[in-house]
């Protein structure tokens, strides 16, 4: 439908309201016989906004303001609150839903709109794949899991993603370094938008405690359709002392760049998350990213000084 034939649909409706008395029309505004015949007869309209002179009604404002926009997202819902300075800090402490206030049983028009855009976000963050040239800005070679069939089976089939294909196998194998003290591997996860609002702060804070330690720093690289579990395959074929695993975690609503970092000391297969330890919410807001970096360098000492990790390394210490 064209905007000419809107602008007549919406001229008509606003005509039959103000024939009906739902709508005052403008005090400046005369009606004339001639006029309301041209509405009655729906004459061709161009797409002009609709406005006052063209409807013989109030200017109708159509747009909607952002609804992620900070303005409207922390703006309370809650129709006279009994304490609107306490309910106004109540909803900047959290990011939590609160003081949406609500239509009869239903959600305000406001509030729907947020959690759509939000869920929009979400499924964006979930289904896109990492920006390529993130992953050669920082010179990550990149394989797979055995995830043949996309995002789809990556849902449905987590433990495909817990295993590496034949030629990821290969790849590492051909270009990485063997046993080093620290392996870093980077994957997607359920967040490609983690991965790229993280990695190019916390990678080289990573790196570079780990090479002032006078530690091994092995290859990094990037694992597309990844989960935690993969890190066993890894193990396997590197030898690392502590392998840490950058992934995206799974977003929530208008939260897609929180990023976990899974850590091991000497994966193997049949490691559970039991044998892990994770650093999560890392993002700007969160755990600061290259705060974040310095806790993994210091967590990998204490693994490789206790020989342990996950509830091992808790019950060391």
């Amino acid at each position: 439908m064209d905007d000419a034939k809107v602008a007549a649909i919406a001229a008509a409706v606003v005509k039959e309201l103000w024939d009906a008395g739902a709508i005052a029309a403008p005090e400046t505004t005369p009606v004339s016989a001639s006029s309301a015949t041209m509405h009655a007869t729906a004459a061709p309209v161009t797409a002009a906004p609709i406005t006052a002179a063209t409807t013989h009604a109030p200017l109708l404002t159509i747009d909607l303001p952002d609804p992620t926009a900070a303005e409207q997202r922390y703006a309370p819902g809650v129709t006279n609150p009994a304490d609107a300075q306490g309910l106004q800090a109540l909803i900047a402490a959290t990011t939590a839903r609160i003081g949406v206030g609500r239509t009869g049983p239903r959600y305000r028009t406001a509030s729907l709109l947020l959690f759509q855009a939000d869920h929009a976000i979400t499924q964006d963050a979930l289904y896109r794949d990492v920006d390529q040239k993130l992953l050669d800005d920082l010179e990550l070679f990149s394989v797979e899991t055995r995830i043949t069939g996309g995002k789809q089976e990556y849902l449905l089939r987590p433990d495909l993603g817990r295993q590496l294909c034949d030629d990821a196998r290969r790849t590492i194998g051909e270009r990485c370094v063997k046993s080093p003290a620290i392996q870093l591997v980077v994957g997607d996860g359920l967040s490609a938008a983690a991965i790229e609002a993280n990695l190019r702060q916390i990678l080289p804070i990573i790196k570079q405690g780990v090479q002032a330690a006078g530690l091994s720093f092995g290859t990094p690289f990037f694992v597309k359709h990844a989960r935690v579990g993969m890190m066993n395959d890894i193990g396997e074929l590197l030898r690392p002392e502590v392998l840490i695993l950058l992934i995206g975690e799974r977003p929530g609503l208008g939260r897609a760049d929180s990023m976990s970092a899974y850590m091991a000391f000497r994966p193997k297969p049949g490691d559970t998350d039991a044998d892990r330890d994770v650093i999560c919410n890392i993002f700007e807001g969160g755990a600061n990213p290259l705060e974040a970096g310095a806790f993994v360098v210091q967590l990998a000492q204490k693994m490789r000084k206790h020989q342990a990790s996950g509830v091992k390394l808790k019950l060391a210490t």
